[in-house]
């Protein structure tokens, strides 16, 4: 399965919060700026983040991706996400993607 590489992206689970509220780096990938946040602190732990965005995507990302784990990924904007999810809060980033996890890494 190959994608175009201006439309796939390497991501990093950075934080695994309660109830899915996941916030996810970009590390590689020509994305949109707007459309992720460039600086992030965690309200939390008081912990900085660059360049990342909260999973909007929770019904269909793997539930096998550990923090700190790096994957490649597309934009996914086509699925309707309607599945039950906690409503538990943990901060994540203002802004959020809705992703399609892929599974090998860009061609």
């Amino acid at each position: 399965m190959k994608h175009a590489s201006s439309s796939c992206f390497k991501g990093r689970l950075e934080i695994k919060g309660a109830c899915m509220n996941y916030t996810i780096k970009l590390l590689q990938g020509d994305l949109d700026t707007t459309l992720i946040v460039k600086s992030w602190i965690n309200e939390s732990t008081g912990r900085s983040y660059s360049n990342v965005f909260a999973l909007g995507s929770r019904c269909s990302f793997p539930g096998d991706i550990r923090e700190g784990q790096e994957f490649y990924f597309v934009l996914d904007t086509s699925t309707v996400q309607n599945c039950a999810v906690c409503m538990m809060y943990y901060p994540v980033p203002s802004k959020q993607l809705s992703i399609k996890v892929l599974p090998e890494a860009c061609k």
